[in-house]
This record gives structure tokens, sequence and C-alpha cells, in this order.
């Protein structure tokens, strides 16, 4: 064979490998179709994914739970500073799966109240979520599925017969968040009777009974019922 000619299988190439093109071209394709077959695998991954069931009906306003919410919540929070303005609070109490017995851990309550002048007030550099002012936080429930924050009693709203209330939501995995009857107290002058009558009993009984311990700071318990009276739950 003349110098400089490369025989690759039935043709003659002067300095070329044709073989060795194979090869390299086989390597490509084979790492194209891996890489495919990964991107093909992803998507099916993230398309499979089941979306959170809807449940609870509309929820006003309720998405601003997620505004400044921390990374990895506490079971317990403390909502309201030393030099907050008002009669000290705690409330505690369970939060149990669907069949009132089991605790859920991992579950997210978030509250949030207004002042003891009976406004949602923003804090001076607050930027998220004014309209529910300051007294606001998160607890995800423990393995035990307990819960509590520390805060200040609610005033109700200026010139209104609404009673003293905090609201709450909860973000549990695997549905949309949605809100349970509101804390309400059964001490308070204006909860009267056709209020309590008004109550749903979404997430269990909202009323809780509030005493004052040695340090004089109101204290109540209160335990959650997931989906309890929550529709499409």
């Amino acid at each position: 064979m003349p110098e400089g000619i490369v025989r690759t299988g039935t043709s003659p190439v002067r300095g070329f490998d044709f073989v060795k093109l194979q090869n390299q071209l086989m390597k490509k394709i084979i790492l194209f179709f891996l890489a495919f077959a990964m991107m093909q695998g992803s998507g099916c991954t993230q398309s499979n994914k089941k979306a959170d069931r809807v449940v609870g009906g509309t929820c006003e306003d309720c998405a601003l739970m997620f505004e400044g919410i921390p990374e990895n919540p506490s079971w317990q929070t403390n909502i309201a500073g030393p030099d907050e303005p008002g009669e000290s609070l705690i409330i505690h109490g369970v939060i149990y799966k669907q069949d009132g017995k089991t605790p859920a851990p991992d579950v997210i309550l978030y509250v949030y109240h207004t002042d003891n002048k009976g406004l949602y007030s923003p804090a001076p550099k607050q930027i998220v979520a004014k309209r529910h002012g300051h007294l606001r936080g998160w607890m995800k429930s423990g393995s035990d599925g307990r819960y509590e924050f520390k805060t200040i009693r609610p005033a109700s709203y200026p010139n209104s017969k609404n009673p003293q209330h905090i609201h709450p939501i909860i973000k549990e995995s695997g549905t949309t968040l949605y809100w349970i009857d509101e804390f309400l107290f059964d001490d308070d002058p204006l909860l009267s009777g056709q209020e309590k009558s008004r109550q749903e009993k979404r997430g269990g009984n909202g009323i809780i009974t509030l005493k004052k311990n040695e340090k004089g700071v109101w204290v109540g318990k209160r335990d959650i019922i997931l989906g309890m009276n929550v529709p499409n739950y």
C-alpha cells in the first residue's frame, strides 16, 4: 500500500481514519441519547408530582401567610415583643390528624390578630403583609403535634361589636392552605350567643377558656383537628 494511505473498511483515504471517526460519532450519539433520556425522566418526574388538593373554599388574603415565613418554623413562637402594649397571652395545644386522635407533625399554623387598640397595625419598617399587621407568627407542629404561641390579648375592632379574635390558617402537606375557626374567648362580653352559633367548628371548637397563671399571664388551650368541617377535605 502506498505510503500515507490508511485503509479503513473498503475505502482507502489519504491520512484519515474512518474507524476512529465512527467511534467518536457513536460516543457522541450515545451521550446525546443519555442526556435526552435524563431530561425526559426529569420532565416526567415533575409532571407526575401531585398538585395540592384544593380544600376549604375561598380564603381572603390567606396567601399573605407566606410573606416573611421563616425557612423552618419552630413548634412555638413569640409574636409580641416585651414592649408590646396589652395583656400577655399564651395559647397552646395539639394538632391532630383527621381521626382526632393521632398527632399531626410538620403542620404549619399561621396566626395574626389586632393590637390592643383593635387595629392591624404594621410595624414601622414592615414591608410584607401589612394588612395582617405586625402581630403575626408561624409554628410547625412537632412530632407530638404540639404548638404554642405567646402574644397579647387582641382588642375588638374600634366601635364595633366584633369579639376579640385571632385568625388561624393551616397549611399541611398535600392540601392547599385553609382557614379554621378563629380563636375566641369565652369570657369576652362581645361573644354573644348569636356569635357562638355562627361558628362552623372548622378544625374543631375555637372558643377557648382563658385563665391567668401565677405571673398574671392569660393562658388557654385549643386542640385542632385537621380537615374537620372543612369543605372538600
